[in-house]
């Protein structure tokens, strides 16, 4: 095999490879051997047609697309090897040569690692951020607890707003019931506005065991089109009405939900984590501005193919975390209205700027001779070691070099990114 590079503009690259005759052969008579076994033709048994017969049969070329899979996928690896490029897209394929008794000739069109000239990176301006936290703030976080902390209990009085109440219902049309219009037994939020516009509203004041007859128009914009902009009746039997009954916030509540004896010193925690939490995002927030404007004065060309491979990677990535929810790309496109290539293109913006950040940030490793020391990496192994349940060696071990080497990669990254915050300057 041989290849032959030649650079593009934009940084980009054509890789013509060569496949030596005697290869393409091979693969050739590899389809046909798995192939053989669906071929008839009069006059030989199923599966024992001789290739040359196959070829005078339907061609000689009817083996070569598959032959072509057989041996490009190697051979472009071989050849992105040889070349000592770093390649960072897929390969744009062409074949060039493909005919039996020659070489097979194809080009790969890659991009190639941009090169990146910093600007100003360090002593970045950016506006301070003040934290601040209210009375008002503590108090919702202590209303969360409140709420979690409530219980249900059945109450003898007329239903009210926020309250919940159990009913039995079955809807007509005309005076026909249709599909999904009834139910039994069912628990619904006064309030919560989970029900069709005005259904809720016509069981406040409602009583156990009282019957009542709901009268409502669904929305035109409907999701079930033959019920949309229709009326309907609703018979309802109302079982139960019920409400939350909640703790009172005081010390004894603090006891109960904290390990703090006081309400005070509950409080005074809560502002100190409600701060932690404020602090962080400054921090996250503070981050990506100076990130920006390091990108901003950067000098870098990002090839095209780069960021559709970026993008294609990251559709991969949320097919995968959506299979671990059960769902498969074909449901989310279903539910979405998108599809593989416009789900690919509304993550090209943001491809675009994870490639910037990252060759900035190696940039700036560079620059600043930034190291990872094996206590760092150590410390990080220990961490998943922890999150996964697992030896710190069993982790090593799974991760292998070049896991191992992607995370110190990372870890270096993050210094970077907490050097040019620490660098820059708070106005």
């Amino acid at each position: 095999m041989s290849v032959q590079i030649e650079m593009l503009e934009k940084n980009m690259a054509k890789l013509t490879i060569e496949v030596p005759a005697e290869e393409f052969e091979k693969a050739i008579t590899r389809a046909y051997n798995k192939n053989k076994g669906q071929i008839s033709i009069p006059g030989f048994r199923k599966g024992k047609v001789p290739q040359i017969m196959v070829e005078r049969m339907y061609g000689p070329a009817i083996f070569y697309e598959e032959a072509a899979n057989y041996v490009m996928p190697e051979a472009y690896e071989k050849a992105a090897e040889e070349s000592n490029l770093e390649i960072v897209s897929r390969p744009a394929i062409d074949v060039t040569q493909m005919e039996k008794g020659k070489d097979f000739i194809f080009t790969a069109e890659v991009a190639i690692k941009p090169e990146v000239t910093l600007g100003e990176y360090k002593g970045i301006e950016v506006e301070k951020t003040e934290i601040t936290v209210t009375d008002e703030e503590v108090d919702a976080e202590i209303k969360k607890t409140q709420e979690q902390n409530s219980r249900e209990i059945t109450v003898e009085r007329p239903a009210e707003n926020g309250d919940t109440v159990v009913i039995d219902y079955a809807g007509t049309i005309d005076g026909a019931a249709f599909d999904g219009g009834s139910d039994k037994g069912h628990s619904l939020v006064l309030g919560s506005n989970s029900f069709i516009p005005g259904f809720e509203d016509q069981l406040v004041g409602a009583t156990a065991g009282s019957d009542v007859e709901v009268h409502v128009t669904f929305p035109e914009d409907y999701h079930a089109k033959d019920l949309a902009g229709k009326e309907a009746v609703f018979a309802c039997t109302v079982h139960e009405v019920k409400t939350k009954e909640y703790p009172e916030i005081d010390d004894e509540f603090a006891q109960d939900v904290s390990e703090f004896d006081t309400l005070a010193e509950y409080k005074e925690d809560i502002k100190k984590h409600i701060t932690e939490r404020k602090e962080n995002e400054a921090k996250s927030a503070k981050q990506q501005k100076v990130m920006d404007k390091i990108i901003e004065n950067a000098t870098m060309e990002i090839p095209d193919a780069m960021v559709d491979t970026q993008a294609a990677n990251m559709v991969d990535e949320y097919a995968q975390r959506l299979s671990y929810q059960g769902l498969s790309m074909d449901q989310y496109f279903q539910f979405t209205g998108l599809n593989a290539q416009t789900l690919k293109d509304q993550l090209k913006p943001q491809a675009l700027k994870n490639i910037q950040s990252r060759l900035v940030l190696e940039a700036v490793i560079a620059a600043e001779n930034i190291e990872v020391s094996d206590d760092e990496f150590n410390a990080e192994i220990e961490k998943m070691a922890a999150a996964y349940q697992m030896e710190a060696d069993k982790v090593k071990e799974l991760l292998g070099e070049e896991g191992a080497e992607n995370i110190k990669k990372d870890l270096a990254a993050q210094k970077a990114v907490e050097f040019v915050a620490d660098a820059a300057v708070e106005k």
